[in-house]
């Protein structure tokens, strides 16, 4: 992430790091295994420290907090419900535009309004502002430092009446009033948006517009310019305009016009701000928006909600295969302006650095490094958000009495996963290095920019992106085994920070967006996106190597982490922990660094998550949930408590042999459990405490038990033979 963060943020950090010294509620979950009772208090605590404050987000954390914050069944400070409603209520405030895209709902800035918070027009050369008043906006760092006057402005059948601590006051004398800017200099490619704050009186049914003139236009005309809405209100409106749109948008700008189309002369205008901007959009807002959404219905089964998001998930997926051309491309393009996957700084033969401004803005989380064009971050996500939209729709059609919408918008499962199989196909033939064996971002020039990205790979075998055979090349090269020649980072220094893989091994000066200008500045391992590591992904480490390389040597990697965090307890917490009396430089709160562990790092949250997703292998879905243990050869049982699905509470232990889970609460319909490939022998035990044999059922469209289990207080599974059966009940 970048060094500078918002004041707002800064206090929901303090929020989140608030319980850091506080003793662990009774009624969080324990993770329990014999022998190993020291380590799973450890893992509880630091489960809890990042716990109150993973609540709603920005958009790109939806799918990772909702999945770590929504099954503890935590009664202290009304943490369960708290975090339902709050769930349920952001997501579904998310801004989806009018075409499908949805917004990333960062902080504020001058940046565009539904995108990442940087960069904006004074980070270039070649974009242009005005700012009038600040009353209300953003303060100082992510806006200018001076406002200005309008000296040097033109204004036609308008009277200027001052600056007030609104903005520059016009009285409108004449019809189709206008004001001219002072000349000025401004690149279409930095400058894809222009943004106007204003608000207006007495305009009626008026149709204002922005003209420009350029160099080989030197006269304002109507084919240059862009209508935009007419506003009439007390609070100041903000409207942002797509001039790259506009085929006359090219050339260089010499001049803007703001037109006011009204009909007749009367009117006040009060114009706070006016300015180019960036189009610093993401392109991976729609994936997680879709798989947040998911996850809170999977938890809950609230019908309500799902009702009311249902086609915000359909038309924000039908925008990525149109705007990303992902039907056609199968795989994730981005054609936004400065989004062409090239760094913003270039190096010429002789070994001097360009800094090419507007070129090598990011599109997600890892917001240093260009991506876009083919993007293969994006893609990865893509194609999970597919699988998920593919169970939410099959899920709706084999329930018409949740009388959910469909209609037009309806995407249907069978194609959403074929689709998912062109993509997977096609980003493995584009995205995958045969010279290192790794994925890697590619540009609008065919180049391949692969510095080690170690979270991008782990995530391609987190969501199965990756083949079985790529998985292994990946989990090889992470874990020292295989050397990748030229990496920076190679054999047991990826894992320098022990409690998280570097995020990247080779070092990188050269690829990053345009205002990260001096890289080289800062050694390796001291910037988070340049050799540093951040605490969250090791969960994708984790999930990864229980996928490729089994239940041990996931188990190895995340005692390290435990020896790791026991450590820093003891000094004291993070800070202090890493307080320059060892390697290692802390980020957050406003100061660059390269490891990410708390303040804006909320994602710390996932790493605990190996122990219900992973170890356990719980999923929960709309009728019931998933059971899929996967236990280190030296553990007896894994036991979990205070897991809420749906209005029931439920203990979970697992053992090689047998699946009990105790639960407190009822749902009114039968509940679906699906086990491992085995046959199983059932026994549940009612309310009386009277142990009873049931006949479950079994599913629709795959196998697993149905079980009326109201007035049952818990189901014991008990394991057969492992080897095929005819007759067995099977996944």
């Amino acid at each position: 992430m970048w060094l500078l963060w918002s004041v707002l943020l800064l206090m929901v950090f303090s929020l989140a790091c608030a319980s850091q010294s506080a003793d662990v509620p009774d009624d969080f979950p324990r993770f329990h295994v014999p022998g190993q009772e020291r380590q799973m208090d450890a893992l509880r605590r630091l489960y809890w420290l990042h716990y109150p404050g993973s609540g709603p987000k920005a958009t790109l954390w939806d799918e990772w907090l909702s999945s770590a914050s929504l099954w503890p069944a935590v009664e202290t400070n009304n943490y369960a419900e708290v975090f339902r409603a709050q769930w349920k209520t952001v997501l579904s405030a998310r801004i989806v535009d009018p075409e499908g895209y949805v917004a990333t709902h960062q902080h504020a800035s001058i940046a565009h309004p539904l995108g990442w918070p940087f960069p904006f027009w004074n980070q270039g050369r070649r974009g242009m502002g005005w700012h009038f008043s600040f009353k209300d906006t953003v303060g100082p760092g992510w806006r200018p430092d001076t406002l200005n006057t309008p000296e040097g402005w033109r204004t036609n059948g308008a009277m200027d009446r001052g600056v007030n601590e609104d903005g520059w006051v016009l009285e409108l004398s004449a019809e189709r009033a206008s004001v001219d800017t002072p000349p000025c200099r401004i690149a279409p490619f930095e400058a894809p948006f222009l943004q106007i704050r204003w608000k207006s009186a007495g305009l009626g049914a008026a149709q204002p517009y922005v003209e420009w003139t350029t160099s080989e236009h030197p006269r304002f005309a109507p084919e240059r310019r862009m209508y935009f809405p007419p506003y009439g209100g007390d609070a100041m409106h903000h409207e942002f305009l797509a001039l790259y749109r506009h085929p006359q948008w090219k050339g260089q700008i010499n001049r803007l016009r703001i037109g006011f189309g009204n009909a007749k002369p009367g009117g006040q205008v009060v114009i706070q701000a006016f300015f180019t901007q960036y189009d610093t959009r993401h392109n991976i807002n729609a994936q997680n928006f879709v798989r947040g959404c998911a996850t809170v219905f999977w938890w809950t089964r609230d019908l309500q909600f799902l009702r009311d998001n249902l086609n915000r998930m359909r038309i924000a997926m039908r925008y990525m295969m149109t705007e990303h051309q992902t039907l056609t491309q199968k795989v994730v393009f981005t054609p936004w302006v400065g989004h062409d996957g090239r760094s913003g700084l270039r190096y010429t033969p002789d070994g001097k650095k360009e800094i090419i401004t507007g070129q090598g803005i990011g599109n997600n989380y890892w917001d240093l490094l260009p991506f876009g064009y083919k993007d293969v971050y994006a893609t990865i996500h893509y194609y999970d958000a597919l699988q998920k939209m593919a169970q939410i729709e099959r899920e709706v059609r084999e329930h018409p009495e949740w009388n959910m919408p469909g209609g037009a918008l309806v995407l249907e499962p069978d194609f959403l996963l074929a689709h998912a199989e062109e993509v997977k196909r096609e980003g493995n033939r584009v995205f995958w290095n045969p010279a290192t064996r790794r994925y890697a971002p590619i540009d609008i020039d065919g180049k391949m920019h692969d510095y080690g990205l170690t979270f991008l790979n782990l995530e391609a075998v987190y969501y199965g992106f990756a083949t079985p055979e790529r998985a292994r090349d990946i989990l090889r090269w992470i874990s020292g085994e295989r050397i990748v020649p030229g990496d920076t980072a190679q054999g047991k220094d990826i894992y320098f920070w022990r409690f998280a893989p570097r995020a990247t091994t080779k070092r990188n000066i050269e690829y990053y967006f345009w205002a990260w200008s001096m890289p080289e500045t800062i050694p390796f391992g001291d910037q988070v996106q340049d050799g540093g590591a951040v605490l969250g992904f090791s969960y994708h480490d984790l999930m990864a190597r229980l996928m490729v390389r089994g239940a041990d040597d996931a188990w190895n990697r995340l005692r390290e982490i435990i020896a790791w965090y026991e450590e820093v307890e003891a000094a004291g917490g993070y800070r202090k922990h890493y307080d320059s009396s060892r390697p290692g430089k802390l980020q957050g709160g406003g100061t660059a660094g390269g490891l990410g562990l708390d303040q804006e790092f909320f994602e710390s949250v996932l790493v605990p998550q190996v122990m219900l997703y992973g170890f356990l292998g719980f999923q929960p879905g709309a009728d019931g949930f998933r059971i899929q243990p996967n236990l280190p050869s030296g553990w007896k049982e894994l036991r979990i408590d205070r897991i809420r699905w749906r209005e029931v509470t439920m203990q979970i232990t697992a053992t090689p042999s047998s699946i009990r889970i105790a639960k407190s609460g009822e749902t009114d319909e039968p509940v679906t459990i699906r086990l491992p490939k085995r046959e199983w022998r059932l026994t549940a035990v009612r309310a009386d405490g009277r142990e009873v044999a049931i006949q479950p059922e079994r599913t629709a469209h795959e196998s697993g038990f149905v079980l009326d289990w109201r007035g049952i207080r818990e189901v014991r599974f008990v394991a057969g033979q492992e080897k095929p059966s005819p007759t067995r009940i099977a996944d």
